[in-house]
């Protein structure tokens, strides 16, 4: 199958190959985004070298294997297996040397997992690239990790000899919807728009988790196949997840399972409190990297006090939370429940957190996509002496242009119906941002709702709709 999507990736990766100097390219992002099969796929399997470290083995194992791969790219049978990292991009520099290829393109996989305690392979890799490779102008070595923070912390800000020797970093998200909508089209699958929103909610952006839709299914039935039937291909995915990223993965398990506790976020002392984690146990690194892999956000929450929150924003760690953590027995758990008062609840959630996955989609829908703009939550207690009645707004878009969008996100299976009491409730919170806020801003009130909203008297107060097809635009 050819690269669907992924636009942006390839013309940085294109860009990078037609340069006349050495490229040294990280592709990181979480378990199952996509990274190797973005570059196998990019550059046609044109590997000078290629290797892919082994998990949660020792160093010993790792030099060996990392040999094999030397044999098989040529290396003569008068070398033996390296002692140490050293040893081991010597003998790469000896393949590279002997290379006809134009561009030697060098791709060190799961390079994390090479990262063995007490090893030598970031001196290695540092001198690789500083004394032979740089000094050449044929060599694209390219690293790929899940463990999008080591990464960060070895790479990236590498404080040694690495220091601001990438050329080009590239952190692989998660696809938007329209992404899958192209993804699952190159699977030759007919679904609508609406139908993969719902699948987003459940699966997010994750290439893998929608790999194995096949002609005929219904995305509920689809939930069942990777989720709830016997020996179901992401029945036990969450436990893998943290393990293959984090040296300590039940830490960052702990903080994951605390935010779900509370959908709207938690201050980082709010975390601490709950989790019983110290202000000095690295626990702000570990937000920071849990934001690298996508799986939280910190956003703004703007009311009495302007405050940091942590929310999850991962679709699939919340939908696992919600029905795949009690273990369900039913093997057709989905399609039994699909339309129960408790799956609609979760579908609310699902939804909220899909739309703040595209704010950049929802300005576009407004009309807004080049204005600059601040993005926040708001939320403000009742004080009637000051004329508050106390509101929460999902998400706030204030502007440059002197205008601020109050949205208000609703999930329903049809047009939404906007009620008086509805319409009520949105005049107060658009009242109790002006006077809590002090903001001078044209207010104007926002609604989306997958289907849009049901045109009455009450929906004619809205300033605009934007729908779920919008959001794939």
């Amino acid at each position: 199958m050819s690269l669907v999507a992924r636009k942006e990736e390839q013309k940085l990766l294109n860009q990078a190959v037609c340069k006349h100097e050495s490229q040294f390219i990280a592709v990181y992002g979480r378990r199952r985004v996509g990274k190797t099969y973005l570059i196998r796929e990019f550059f046609s399997e044109r590997f000078s070298f290629v290797h892919t470290g082994y998990f949660n083995l020792p160093r010993k194992e790792q030099l060996s294997g990392f040999f094999k791969s030397l044999q098989k790219a040529g290396l003569s049978s008068i070398h033996s297996c390296p002692k140490n990292w050293m040893e081991a991009f010597e003998q790469l520099e000896i393949v590279v040397e002997q290379s006809k290829a134009e561009k030697k393109i060098l791709f060190l996989d799961e390079l994390s997992w090479m990262d063995t305690p007490r090893c030598d392979l970031i001196p290695a890799l540092e001198h690789f690239w500083n004394a032979f490779a740089s000094a050449r102008k044929d060599v694209i070595l390219l690293i790929c990790s899940s463990a999008t923070s080591w990464v960060i912390n070895h790479v990236i800000h590498n404080k040694g000899g690495l220091y601001n020797r990438l050329t080009l970093g590239i952190h692989l998200k998660p696809f938007q919807l329209g992404e899958v909508e192209e993804y699952v089209d190159s699977l030759g699958i007919s679904m609508n728009r609406l139908q993969i929103l719902e699948g987003y909610m459940a699966l997010g952006g994750i290439p893998y988790y929608w790999s194995h839709l096949a002609k005929g299914m219904s995305i509920h039935q689809y939930i069942d196949y990777v989720f709830f039937r016997r020996g179901a291909l992401l029945k036990d995915e969450y436990s893998y997840l943290f393990s293959s990223l984090f040296k300590q993965p039940e830490i960052y398990g702990k903080i994951v399972q605390t935010l779900y506790q509370k959908k709207k976020g938690m201050t980082r002392n709010e975390i601490l409190k709950a989790t019983g984690l110290t202000s000095a146990g690295g626990t702000s690194q570990m937000l920071r990297e849990l934001e690298n892999c996508d799986f939280i956000r910190e956003y703004t929450s703007y009311g009495e006090r302007k405050e940091r929150i942590y929310q999850i924003i991962d679709p699939f760690i919340l939908f696992y939370y919600h029905f795949l953590e009690p273990h369900p027995s039913d093997t057709q758990f989905w399609m039994h429940r699909v339309n129960t008062p408790a799956t609609n609840s979760w579908k609310g959630l699902a939804f909220e957190m899909v739309c703040l996955l595209h704010t950049p989609k929802i300005k576009n829908a407004l009309g807004i996509g080049s204005v600059l703009t601040e993005e926040f939550s708001f939320s403000v207690r009742e004080n009637l002496e000051q004329g508050i009645h106390g509101s929460q707004i999902d998400l706030v878009l204030k502007r440059a242009d002197r205008i601020t969008n109050l949205i208000e996100i609703k999930f329903s299976q049809g047009e939404y119906l906007v009620t008086k009491a509805l319409d009520e409730a949105m005049r107060r919170k658009r009242l109790d941002y002006q006077r809590a806020s002090g903001s001078k801003n044209t207010i104007h009130l926002t609604m989306i709702a997958p289907y849009g909203v049901m045109q009455n008297s009450y929906a004619n107060n809205l300033d605009s709709v934007v729908t779920g097809e919008d959001l794939f635009l």
